[in-house]
Formats: C-alpha cells, structure tokens, sequence
C-alpha cells in the first residue's frame, strides 16, 4: 500500500469516526466515471450510509465572472463549468432539491476540504436501467415518471447562488464557451473512427462557424435548473413511483432539453421510440410547452450533446485504449443523425455529412 492510500485510508477512518461511525464494516463499491469512489457503510446497530470518497482536485469552483482565457487556463472542469467532484456543491444541490421535495440522498455529514461525505444509502441495484433489464419495472412507466421529475424540477426559475452554512455554491451558466468545448471533441476524434486526424485548416474554420451557429440558437433558448447527468442509470426506482436522484453535482443554469436529450436519447442503453415519445409527451402536458419549440430544442441541445458524446467515445477508444466504448458508437451516430434531420439543423447536418459520412451508415 503506498502512502498516499494510507494516508487517505486514516483520513477515512478519522471521519468515520468523527460522525459516529468508526465502528461500521466497509464494502467498497467502487469509482464512478468521476474521481469519486463509495464505501457502503454497516452501522453494527443495523442502519446503512455510503461514505463518498471524493478528494479534491480543483481548489475553487469556476468565477461566475471568470473571462475564457481565464476558465481555459483553469482546465477543464472550469471551461466547461463541472464541478470537480467537489462534495460541497454535492451537498448543496442535494439539500436545495430535498427541500423542492426531491429523493436526493439525505447527507449526515461531509468534510468539504478532505472531499468526504456520508449520505443516504438508498438501496443496492435499483438503478432505472437495472430495474427494467430485470422485468421489475415497465420501461414506459419509468420514463414518464422521470419526466414528470423533470417537470417539476424545471417549474421554478433556476437559482444563481445555493447557500448554507458557511458554505456557498453557485449555479453557472452552461455557455458559450461550455458548449464549445464539448462539441470540439467531436472535431478533435471522432474521424479517429476511420483512422483520420483532427479537423484542421478550412475544415477547422468551417467546423468552428456551424458549431457557433448552432450554439448561438441554443444561447437563445429559455433557461431552467438542469442536473445535466439525468439518465437510467443515475435514477432509481424506490418503488411506489419514486424515483432517487443521483450525481446532480454538476448542475447548471441550462436548458429543458439538455436533461431530456440525456434522458430519452440514452448513449448506453437504447430506449423505445414509445419510452422516449411517452416521456416527451407526458413533461409537455405537465408544463404546457409549445410541442414544435420543444422539438426544436431539442433537436439543437441534443445534437450538440450528441456530438460531445461521440467524440468522447471515439477518444476513449483511440487515445485512452478502452475499445469496449466502440459498442456504443452505432446507437450515439443514430443519435446524432436523428438530431441533425431538423430543419433547424441543415447546416451542421451538411458539415457532418463531408467531415464524417459513417454517421449516417445504416440509418434509414
């Protein structure tokens, strides 16, 4: 064991105890795609908690008023304003959607500086996608119900700060800067697909115009409170319709459809044109939103969205040498492909055709 894990391991162990429960077996469960690991937690008394291990790997959240050579310098989680893992925006978020009466975690207590917290265990396996692969739920139900959390989420203007304590966190803007960073990975890998180089040269400045067109249609678009990572397998099913909310930490002032697309256009498990329609269906009757504008933004969130997730495929398998994310390509170019079919889309939906034809192979 180096010392660093040791170090970390007697930081646990002394936060453990100092919440009271330094007597709890530990089973680890784990990393997420994130730097943050779980330990689920026994109490010998019989109760169960998940201890977060997220160490901290940015100091500071991104300035809301930082300029984008500033947000650039600061990497990446600041230009594209993700949290870092930080457990103090995890704990904030968590407490601002548990008092609007949504099923985040409970938290009994958090060391913001070691990167730990201790939060409600809210069962094993209970994942919406493990629930339906498992007959326990009905793939339509589910949707619609997680739409309906949507609606309501999205009810209230988004807040700007969340404050409690000594703690403070603000809800950013997702912006033009964010948006573009994403999307440029689709520019930077994804003809890696069929062993070709990054867009450079005229393709770059034709790649940099219809991407900016594109952005400044979504810039345009109302903004709501959007959990960003809201999708099968970050929902469980408690049962009784209730659905738990998790990994909501990178929550930004965003837009409806960002956290529809991730819902209904799913990069790892492919949902039913009736889940998906049903979804859509039910959050418009619920908010009463235009059927053609929603469709719309949908179209432009989601390709922008889908374009970020293709191309962060492509990297993994080319750079990173995870070949296992290529099983995944087929179902994110139909994604994609469906997005560009708008007409609000024909000019990116052109470029993508020139750049990289195998997007569109086998869809009708």
């Amino acid at each position: 064991m180096g010392s660093e894990t040791a170090d970390r391991s007697l930081e646990i162990a002394a936060f453990l105890s100092q919440a009271g429960w330094g007597d709890a077996s530990q089973w680890p469960l784990g990393q997420d795609a994130s730097t943050r690991r779980y330990i689920r937690l026994v109490h010998p008394d019989g109760r169960k908690a998940l201890l977060m291990d997220a160490p901290r790997i940015e100091a500071d959240p991104c300035p809301p008023d930082a300029d984008d050579t500033t947000r650039k310098s600061m990497g990446w989680n600041a230009s594209t304003r993700l949290a870092a893992s930080r457990v103090d925006a995890y704990v904030l978020i968590a407490d601002y959607l548990r008092r609007r009466g949504f099923r985040a975690p409970e938290v009994f207590a958090h060391d913001t500086a070691r990167g730990f917290a201790l939060i409600e265990d809210m069962g094993e396996a209970r994942e919406i996608a493990r629930q339906i692969e498992a007959g326990a739920v009905d793939e339509l139900e589910a949707y619609t119900r997680a739409a309906g959390i949507l609606a309501e989420i999205h009810a209230e203007a988004p807040p700007t700060l969340l404050e409690k304590g000594d703690e403070r966190w603000p809800i950013l803007e997702f912006d033009r800067l964010a948006l573009a960073s994403n999307a440029d990975l689709y520019a930077d890998w994804l003809r890696a697909e069929r062993g070709g180089e990054a867009l450079d040269g005229a393709d770059r400045q034709d790649w940099e115009k219809v991407r900016d067109d594109l952005i400044a249609q979504a810039l345009e678009f109302p903004r709501t409170f959007t959990l960003r990572d809201y999708h099968a397998e970050n929902l469980l099913w408690l049962g009784g319709g209730e659905i738990g909310l998790l990994d909501f930490q990178d929550a930004v002032r965003g837009w409806d459809a960002w956290d529809m697309a991730m819902l209904t256009q799913d990069a790892r498990r492919a949902v039913s044109p009736e889940a998906a329609e049903g979804a859509v269906r039910h959050y418009l009757d619920l908010t009463g939103k235009s059927r053609d504008a929603f469709d719309q933004r949908l179209a432009v969130i989601g390709a922008l969205n889908a374009l970020r997730i293709a191309g962060v495929f492509s990297r993994l398998q080319h750079r990173d040498g995870k070949p296992r994310y290529g099983q995944f390509q087929p179902r994110q170019f139909a994604i994609l492909a469906r997005n560009l079919a708008h007409p609000a889309l024909k000019d990116m939906q052109a470029f993508v055709r020139r750049t990289t034809p195998f997007v569109f192979e086998g869809v009708a």
